[in-house]
């Protein structure tokens, strides 16, 4: 058979067997089976040897290499009705190896397999820290986490839902599979989705969730609402009150794109945003200025260029009194 070249993947999927295999190590299977389609009828026969390796290691009292043997037969029965293709022989050499360790160690090596399998429901947190963090899920969906963020998921997404919670902001590009909802929760709201990319914001105020591509359901206690592309659902926390609207400009992906679009911004939102962004401390000194549009893009500048292009565009002083910056 024909597969995808890995010299480690044998190793690889026995590690994966016994749950011992890292994030970084899950995801390299991951790709290697998206690889080739080969390469998924290679790892169902793997997972089959498997099973029967498992199997074996009930019958304690059996002798080892007459146990060996007679799996040996059955697996060329199998072959009787089924079209299996070859694999390479390292495979089989790791597997009796495996095989034999389950027999020698008998029930006390199978409960731990068994202990070690539960350890797949683990909880791993991942933090952004100062900096974006982009991290790969277990399901292969990837999460780009905002500064100051942090998710939770288990390390398998091993029941009927793929679970994960979030603290502060994050852009989810979730990878497709009807049978299995990604629900996101954020203090009490949950976030629910098949296949879709959106992104979800919670401060002291407020849970945002804007919707790029697919339908994303929003649920706080009895309220529900769908959101779709350029849609946007806010929860107020002052009075729990849930509203849909259109999004009203492309400020969630700056953080990803490191660019602010502009375009008719009021004064008073991109001042949200820099502070935001830049953890700064901008107030706009006179109220007149607060919805004075901005049209431009500002692509990695500094916020210092940046307040010398709105001072210049919108004709207004900016001045700094220690930590802040007053615009006027």
């Amino acid at each position: 058979m024909k597969t995808e070249h890995n010299p480690n993947i044998d190793e690889l999927l026995v590690k994966s067997m016994l749950d011992e295999a890292s994030v970084a190590e899950q995801i390299e299977i991951k790709q290697w089976l998206l690889d080739d389609d080969d390469n998924q009828r290679y790892f169902e026969h793997f997972e089959l040897i498997w099973t029967e390796s498992k199997r074996l290691a009930r019958r304690s009292t059996v002798d080892e290499n007459a146990a060996w043997e007679r799996f040996k037969a059955r697996t060329v029965k199998q072959r009787e009705t089924e079209v299996i293709p070859m694999y390479p022989k390292p495979v089989f050499r790791v597997l009796r190896m495996v095989a034999m360790v389950l027999m020698t160690a008998g029930v006390g090596w199978l409960s731990y397999l068994l202990a070690t399998r539960s350890s797949s429901h683990e909880m791993l947190t991942i933090s952004s820290g100062m900096q974006t963090l982009t991290d790969t899920l277990p399901d292969g969906s990837i999460v780009t986490l905002n500064r100051k963020s942090s998710i939770s998921y288990p390390q398998e997404f091993a029941g009927t839902t793929r679970p994960v919670t979030l603290t502060g902001e994050a852009f989810f590009d979730v990878k497709p599979d009807k049978s299995k909802p990604f629900l996101i929760s954020v203090n009490d709201v949950t976030v629910k989705v098949v296949g879709t990319s959106f992104n979800v914001k919670d401060n002291a105020e407020k849970t945002e969730v804007i919707v790029e591509t697919g339908v994303v359901e929003v649920s706080k206690d009895t309220q529900r609402v769908r959101i779709t592309p350029r849609e946007e659902a806010t929860i107020v926390k002052a009075n729990a009150e849930m509203r849909k609207g259109i999004t009203a400009d492309q400020f969630h992906n700056y953080y990803r794109t490191r660019r602010l679009f502009c375009d008719g911004t009021p004064l008073w939102r991109l001042v949200e945003i820099l502070n935001e962004a830049y953890d700064a401390d901008i107030v706009i000194g006179n109220q007149r200025l607060k919805n004075l549009p901005i049209n431009t893009t500002f692509d990695q500048h500094s916020l210092e260029s940046i307040l010398g292009v709105v001072s210049e565009t919108l004709s207004l002083k900016v001045e700094h009194h220690g930590d802040q910056i007053i615009l006027k």
